[in-house]
Order: structure tokens, then C-alpha cells, then sequence
């Protein structure tokens, strides 16, 4: 049995799966605010809750908002800022008795969707989160690429790549402290952001697309630049890493025009005669987390 684990900001979710995939298990719980001891007495309760209520022992993946810093073994770059500089790995060793597996949210994704989610099948996938933030995850030959720096796939955080005719307009400001990255465009709140610009309201995405399809001009306008940024950036990923296959996830993977859409503007930015690479959506859906982080133990047990 592997045991994964999603430590969200609101929410701590875990699933049990069998060798195959079925879940056997599943638990959620709020995520304690701020508070590092609870949140380490909350992961080790969902633990122990799976393992009494199917009666077996597992190994345990953990998927943050965040990675572990290879230089220090302390929690960077994480969203959930009271895990910043904490040794969560070896916290949750010690509570639970056992090695853990810690990986960021959006690897735990793309593995989730490379093992047995739409990219299964693909040499090499990436996974693209299109949410509250811009993150990502690449998959090759079935394992998860980490890196010496453990930012593999943080595309979010390159600037947006803009045509030399594109309208001058002040970079946006990051929460990284940089300006102009992908993040601050085709995240949801970028979205909205750029919403608010246009028509003084600060829509969620999802209104935004039902206003497009109802015909509103300025809503279809920004959706349409949208899918072009969306083009844009992912072009860069394939032109460096070349995937066989992207799955989007997040919020904004729901929106069905992206993947009718996005495929035929690549070929103005790839560096190609043709573009190969699918643009799938997610198989597991907001499952995907939880389920490529009992996935970071390739082997049961």
C-alpha cells in the first residue's frame, strides 16, 4: 500500500492506493493556520487514521506547497510560509517512524498524470498548474526530475516572452519580487487582475468564461490574449525540454477552449516545422496531488 499525502494551505488530504492505483482509502482534513507542530500532529493522525481503518502499513509521500532545499534539507519557496526553513522531512520521519518522500504539489501532479492519469503512455510529460499560482512538474521515463536546485519545472517564475510588437505595458509586479513573470499572467488571479483592468469588475475566471461564451466582447478578448500568453510560455518549455505530452492543471485546466485553441497558436512560437507535443487535460482532476505524492515510491512498500 503507498500513502500520499497533499498538505494544502486549507486542506491536509490523504489516500491510500493499492500497486494498481485503486484508492482503498481517503481522508481530509482542515490544514491547522500557521501552526508548524499542528500541521506535523495533523499529517501523522491522517496516517495513522488510513492504516488503522484498512488495517495495513504503507510507505508515505508527502506533496507541499514548496520543496526541500538540497543544500540546507530545510523547507523553501512554499506558499504555507510557517513551513519556510522547517526540517519537515525529518519531523515527519521521527512522528511516523519511517523515511518519508517529500516532493513539490505541482511534481506530485505531473507524476500523478504521467503514472496512470491522461500523460500515461507519454515518454515525457509536463505537468502545467494553472491555478492560485503557475507551477509545474516534468516526468521522463516514468520518473520525476528533480535537479540540483529542486526547482525542475517552475516555469511560473520566467518572465512572460512578448513579441516586439506587443502593447508596451508596465511589467506586472510578482509576489516573488520580480516583475513580468508568467505567474502574475495566466495564474487565476492574473486573470481576474487583468479582468479588473479592463472593466473595473474582478471577476473569477470561470465567470469569465461564461461571459465570453455568452458573447461579451471584452471577455473573449481577454481570454483569447490569454490563450496567446498561455502559447507563448509554453512554447519555451518546449523548445528547451520538448515533452511528448503537457496535461494542464489547476483551475484554469477546466476552461475545454484551451485545448482547442492553445494547440494551434504554438506553431507561431516553437522552434519547429511542426508541434507534436499534446495538450491534454488532467485524468485525476484535483486528485492528482495526493495521488503522485504515494506515487513518489516507485515501488510498494
Amino acid at each position: 500500500m503507498r500513502i500520499g499525502i497533499d498538505l494544502g494551505g486549507s486542506k491536509t488530504e490523504g489516500i491510500a492506493i493499492d500497486s494498481a492505483g485503486n484508492t482503498l482509502f481517503r481522508s481530509r482534513v482542515p490544514t491547522p493556520a500557521g501552526d508548524y507542530e499542528a500541521i506535523i500532529d495533523t499529517v501523522a493522525a491522517v496516517v495513522d487514521r488510513i492504516e488503522n481503518d484498512t488495517g495495513l502499513t504503507g510507505s508515505v509521500g508527502v506533496g507541499i506547497p514548496g520543496a526541500i532545499s538540497p543544500a540546507s534539507g530545510l523547507v523553501k519557496n512554499a506558499n504555507s510560509t510557517c513551513l519556510i526553513g522547517r526540517p519537515l522531512a525529518e519531523d515527519l520521519r521521527h512522528v511516523l517512524g519511517r523515511d518519508v518522500r517529500i516532493a513539490n504539489d505541482a511534481d506530485c501532479f505531473a507524476l500523478s498524470e504521467a503514472t496512470d492519469g491522461a500523460g500515461a503512455g507519454y515518454g515525457s510529460v509536463f505537468g502545467a498548474i494553472l491555478g492560485t499560482g503557475v507551477g509545474g512538474g516534468l516526468v521522463i521515463g516514468g520518473a520525476l526530475v528533480g535537479g540540483p536546485n529542486a526547482i525542475a519545472g517552475e516555469w511560473g517564475h520566467n518572465p512572460l516572452p512578448v513579441r516586439e510588437d506587443a502593447p508596451a505595458r508596465a511589467p506586472r509586479e510578482c509576489y516573488c519580487g520580480r516583475t513580468g513573470c508568467i505567474e502574475t499572467y495566466l495564474s487565476g488571479p492574473g486573470l481576474s487582475a487583468a479582468c479588473f483592468r479592463e472593466t473595473g469588475e474582478e471577476l473569477a475566471p470561470e465567470r469569465i468564461s461564461a461571459r465570453a461564451s455568452q458573447g461579451d466582447p471584452v471577455c473573449e478578448s481577454l481570454l483569447a490574449q490569454y490563450e496567446r500568453n498561455l502559447a507563448r510560455s509554453l512554447s519555451m518549455v518546449i523548445n528547451i525540454v520538448d515533452p511528448a505530452a503537457i496535461v494542464l492543471g489547476g483551475g484554469l485546466s477546466n476552461l475545454s477552449r484551451l485545448y482547442d485553441n492553445v494547440p494551434k497558436l504554438l506553431p507561431d512560437y516553437v522552434f519547429s516545422d511542426t508541434v507534436r507535443t499534446m495538450l491534454l487535460a488532467p485524468e485525476h482532476g484535483d486528485s492528482s496531488g495526493v495521488r503522485g505524492a504515494a506515487w513518489l515510491w516507485p515501488d510498494d512498500g
